[in-house]
This record gives structure tokens, C-alpha cells and sequence, in this order.
């Protein structure tokens, strides 16, 4: 019995490749956990849906690394928000790669918080706390965040919504995004101004780890956005509204 449980969870493995050197670069010594994180992607991530089969065999290159080299672009020593983190993605890499981080998983979905509480506690990872809730609820109750990380969550117009407002002031947004994030930028120019942007660029990160390298559209707010400010109170009227439709007991998806 105990042999064929355990080969249905080979044959999810299968097809993982052995982890490049350059892994070895950029996790040093979390390298081994990144191998884990990677083990448990391919399993387990891939059985409750979180991860796509056909994407274990390019799991190093496209998530794994492309996530991990978002560190190049992060200050050191500052409190990390990862909205939408699904699978832990870019948050774990993130983690593993920049231990002086204090990483939060923000996910709304329950299958998922379960998934990224079972990783952080495999991984060990001191440095990252799982919360589960929209980030529109979070306005306010995620004490000084400096950045927003996020990976394939929405549009960025409808992501700085939700991400800007979780900010202290200077903090900034780290959107990964790919080859049309030039022109998403311009096309967001208008909503990111009304939430309180004063800056924007898009930055390539691990230009000599991934080929491509990862395309990253960083957003800082100022000192007093007041923009955020005005899009916490939309965001507190929309859930306001959302209660009351739902009689103050609606359910949130599984």
C-alpha cells in the first residue's frame, strides 16, 4: 500500500528538471529549500490545480528564477507585500533569495492559504506570514508596508488599485509583467496619477540569470497620496456595499 501512494506522487514530479547553477547563484545558501519549493510545485502544486502541468518542466527558468531576481530590484531591509500570491509566486522565491526581507502572502482563497502556510513551514521560512483576505480589506491593517509585489494578478490599472493603497508613503509597486508592459504603463498613466503615483519605470531584473529577463514596472507613490487615501474609502464603500447585498454574510470563494 505504502508503494502505491507513493507513486502517483512521482509521476506529478515527473518532468521537473534538475535545477540550473544558476539557481545556486541566486538562492546561495537556501539553494536546497529552493529545490523543496520546487519538488512541491510539482506535486502538490500541480494536484490542487495551482500550477499547470505543462509548466513543471520550465518551473526553474519561468517562475522560480524570473520571481527570484525581482530581488535585484528591492531595497534592503523593508516589509514586503505579495498580492495575489497563489502559489507563493514571486513571494517564496522572493523570500528564499533575500532573507532580510519580512515577506506577507496575501491571498484570498482558502485551498491556496493552505497550500502557502504548508510551504513556509516546510521551508522554514521565519521571514513570511500567510494572510488570507482581498487586498482591498487589508487598507490599513497591514502595518508599513514599503513594497507591493505581484505576478500575472490583474491589469495595472485594476492592480494599483489594490496595491497602492496598502503603501506607506515612498513605498512602491513591483508589477512583474512581460513584453507589452511599455505599452500597459502608458495606457495606466491616468489611474496611477489619480492614486498617487509620482513615479513610474519599467526595469529589467536578472539580465544575466534569465533569458528573458524579467520585465518589472516599478510604481512610487509620495509623501501624501492622496489618491490612496481616496481609494481606501472606495475600497471600504465597495465592501460596505458588499454586506449589505449579502446581508453581512456572503461567502468567499474556494
Amino acid at each position: 500500500m505504502d508503494a502505491e501512494k507513493a507513486a502517483p506522487e512521482a509521476d506529478e514530479r515527473e518532468g521537473l528538471p534538475e535545477a540550473p547553477e544558476q539557481a545556486r547563484q541566486v538562492f546561495g545558501e537556501r539553494f536546497p529549500d529552493a529545490v523543496r519549493y520546487a519538488e512541491l510545485l510539482a506535486d502538490a502544486g500541480v494536484g490542487r490545480g495551482l500550477i499547470g502541468p505543462r509548466e513543471v518542466p520550465r518551473l526553474w527558468e519561468r517562475h522560480l528564477l524570473n520571481c527570484a531576481v525581482l530581488g535585484e530590484v528591492v531595497p534592503e531591509d523593508v516589509s514586503v507585500c505579495d498580492v495575489g500570491s497563489g502559489a507563493g509566486l514571486p513571494g517564496i522565491p522572493l523570500a528564499l533569495a533575500r532573507p532580510d526581507l519580512r515577506i506577507t502572502l496575501l491571498e484570498p482563497l482558502l485551498r491556496r492559504t493552505v497550500f502557502l502556510e504548508e510551504a513556509v513551514k516546510l521551508l522554514g521560512l521565519d521571514n513570511v506570514t500567510v494572510v488570507r483576505g482581498r487586498a482591498e480589506e487589508m487598507i490599513g491593517k497591514l502595518p508599513g508596508v514599503d513594497v507591493v509585489t505581484a505576478r500575472a494578478v490583474a491589469p495595472l490599472d485594476r492592480l494599483a488599485g489594490w496595491g497602492l493603497p496598502l503603501l506607506r508613503p515612498h513605498g512602491q509597486m513591483l508589477a512583474l509583467k512581460g513584453d507589452t508592459a511599455e505599452d500597459e504603463l502608458r495606457a495606466a498613466q491616468g489611474a496611477l496619477h489619480k492614486l498617487g503615483a509620482v513615479d513610474t519605470e519599467v526595469v529589467l531584473a536578472g539580465e544575466d540569470i534569465v533569458n528573458p529577463a524579467s520585465t518589472v514596472v516599478r510604481v512610487l507613490v509620495g509623501e501624501s497620496p492622496g489618491g490612496v487615501r481616496a481609494a481606501t474609502r472606495r475600497a471600504r464603500a465597495a465592501r460596505s456595499s458588499r454586506a449589505s447585498r449579502t446581508g453581512g454574510g456572503g461567502r468567499r470563494r474556494r
